[in-house]
């Protein structure tokens, strides 16, 4: 087959799998060793003030990523090369194909926060405050405990919208720029972010790197999100004029520099405000409601399947499914001399 037709396939596929299949389970999850092998690194680092933490925080992102990369190379060019073996050169190809599709949903999310989400709405529909403000904490990093109704509807909000930009459009803007080594690129960068991204004694150091190089990644996509915003907003009859002044506007207002971008223009073209209490408040509307929550995350998934079948697709076609195949090529023969 055609290499576009490969690329279309693999990025078909993987919304197929992230809609239909869904999360590995956690103790198999790959983010889940990544973030066991961070911790471990982390339990050991003794002096967290001088210069050789910031040098541990990076050479940690550079072990990471070269050993998750590997293990999804590897899979993807012996799914080829065996079956290959085994068969025939067109079922090595569709193997690939399948291949590739797993490695890359694992770095990605589009649907998954709907499975958060529509249990606390359930619960606030139902006057299950305190069970609500529980599960939102399972997404959020503040403090929900006491948390009034329409602030969890914010949190769930919140959340679905800055999502848009480290859990879909950056992983799989590298991913179509570079090919699988783009996505676990960002994913890793993203991953200890979260995990280290903090300013304070224990992490300002050994965090560093990692902070400002998922910032670096998450530059472009941040700001291009809030045109697929809009654009996914006028298909579904919501106030799509409002994205781009209202992100061009407003999102300065988060202490990130990427994720305001995507949840001033989701806000806006819900037609609500959402607020963080004491950091921010963005949007002019009302705080939202069990119902702006399903509006949200039909709104983010119709923009992450837009924004997969245009920009992933089109740079993958033409950029990274050459990059990972060239790369690939390398590993098939490392695997020839080694057995």
């Amino acid at each position: 087959m055609e290499f576009w037709v490969d690329a279309l396939l693999v990025v078909v596929l993987a919304i197929l799998i992230d809609r239909f299949i869904g999360e590995l389970p956690n103790p198999v999850h790959p983010l889940r060793w990544m973030g066991n092998i961070l911790d471990a690194i982390n339990r050991r680092v003794k002096n967290r003030t001088s210069f050789s933490a910031t040098v541990i925080g990076f050479l940690s992102y550079l072990l990471v990523f070269a050993l998750f990369c590997t293990i999804g190379l590897l899979i993807t060019t012996l799914a080829r090369y065996g079956v290959t073996q085994l068969a025939s050169p067109f079922w090595g190809e569709i193997a690939w194909i399948v291949a590739t599709a797993f490695m890359f949903k694992i770095t990605f999310a589009v649907f998954s926060f709907r499975h958060h989400c529509d249990p606390i709405a359930a619960d606030l529909e139902a006057g299950r405050v305190e069970d609500a403000a529980a599960k939102v904490q399972m997404i959020v990093s503040r403090n929900t405990k006491g948390m009034d109704a329409e602030h969890i509807a914010s949190s769930c909000c919140e959340t679905v919208s800055e999502n848009l930009v480290d859990s879909i459009c950056s992983p799989t803007f590298y991913f179509g720029l570079l090919g699988l080594p783009g996505a676990v690129m960002f994913r890793c960068a993203n991953l200890m972010d979260a995990m280290w991204g903090y300013l304070n004694e224990k992490y300002a150091r050994i965090g560093y790197f990692p902070a400002k190089f998922d910032d670096v990644l998450g530059f472009l996509t941040a700001r291009i999100s809030p045109y697929f915003v809009a654009f996914a907003g006028m298909l579904l009859g919501m106030d799509w004029r409002a994205a781009v002044p209202a992100a061009k506007a407003e999102h300065t207002k988060t202490p990130s520099p990427n994720s305001g971008w995507s949840m001033t223009a989701v806000a806006a073209t819900l037609g609500i405000s959402m607020e963080k209490k004491g950091v921010y408040i963005m949007g002019t509307g009302p705080m939202p409601t069990t119902d702006d929550i399903r509006r949200c995350c039909r709104l983010v998934e119709l923009t992450s399947i837009i924004y997969m079948l245009t920009v992933t697709f089109i740079l993958y076609a033409l950029l990274g499914i050459h990059v990972q195949t060239f790369v690939e090529g390398y590993v098939q023969q490392i695997w020839g001399c080694l057995f």
